[in-house]
């Protein structure tokens, strides 16, 4: 049953990426604060699991978002569903393969270009059009990573993309925000998911330590000493997704245990 005293009561959430990591976490909990949720992915038998799982308000959709008439399919669903759309979250992303700049391939380079910016783009421009700019309202989370922040070594082509994505939220922020829409960015450093656990089984193989001491190690660097969970991502990208940021348009926000410090 919806929450109609939650933070989210009366909104429309869509939640791209959600079949695994913080994507499930996040909407189950934008369902327990009120919001109906869609939750999509390419996976369409997982990610409809998960939505089950999520609550009765709560539907899973198979989209490919680097596909143009998937994203206007999954955006026509929720509008057919519910009506309207209030918030939208650009989380799906691949990390795409390591490779040395020399190395690097364009088809590495293409993908990964078009899952974690070029989707952003494609599904933030249907759901203006399809609602948020007729009423006037509405709020854009776009998902970066500190690896953009750092430049990574072996990343150029996910590096590039997640810093793009900080330059992508200013433009729309300031292309939306006199309809009453805004657009922030959300920087996780790394999020204790089955992803980056396998990420830090690969480093400390090639760097032959234990992945108990390559942990530590990492965490070691960090001010907070400790790593953000997926509930960590859900409680700020339900702020931004919230009426209570309703003034916050255009920022990157990290959220990273003081990884890196903006300033």
């Amino acid at each position: 049953m919806t929450n109609p005293t939650g933070r989210l009561a009366g909104k429309v959430i869509i939640i791209t990426g959600a079949s695994t990591g913080t994507g499930p976490v996040m909407g189950k909990r934008f369902a327990e604060e009120g919001a109906k949720v869609v939750l999509s992915a390419r996976r369409e038998e997982l990610v409809k699991e998960v939505a089950a799982a999520a609550g009765p308000n709560v539907i899973g959709v198979r989209c490919d978002v680097t596909n143009e008439a998937d994203v206007a399919a999954m955006v026509k669903r929720t509008m057919d569903e519910f009506g309207q759309i209030d918030a939208l979250l650009n989380n799906a992303a691949a990390p795409g393969q390591d490779k040395w700049v020399w190395e690097q391939t364009l088809e590495n380079w293409n993908a990964t270009i078009a899952i974690d910016l070029t989707a952003a783009k494609l599904c933030t421009r249907e759901v203006l059009n399809a609602s948020m700019l007729e009423r006037k309202r509405g709020s854009i989370i776009n998902f970066s990573s500190a690896a953009g922040w750092r430049g990574d070594a072996r990343k150029t082509h996910y590096v590039s993309a997640k810093s793009a994505l900080r330059g992508f939220t200013k433009s729309v922020a300031n292309d939306v925000g006199p309809y009453g829409i805004r657009c922030n960015c959300l920087v996780p450093g790394s999020i204790d998911t089955e992803l980056w656990q396998n990420y830090a089984r690969r480093r400390a193989g090639e760097e032959g330590v234990a992945v108990e001491d390559w942990r530590a190690a990492t965490f070691a660097s960090l001010p907070l000493r400790t790593i953000s969970k997926p509930n960590d991502i859900a409680n700020l990208a339900l702020f931004l997704a919230s009426d209570e940021s309703r003034t916050i348009t255009g920022q990157s926000i990290n959220c990273d245990a003081g990884g890196y410090m903006n300033g």
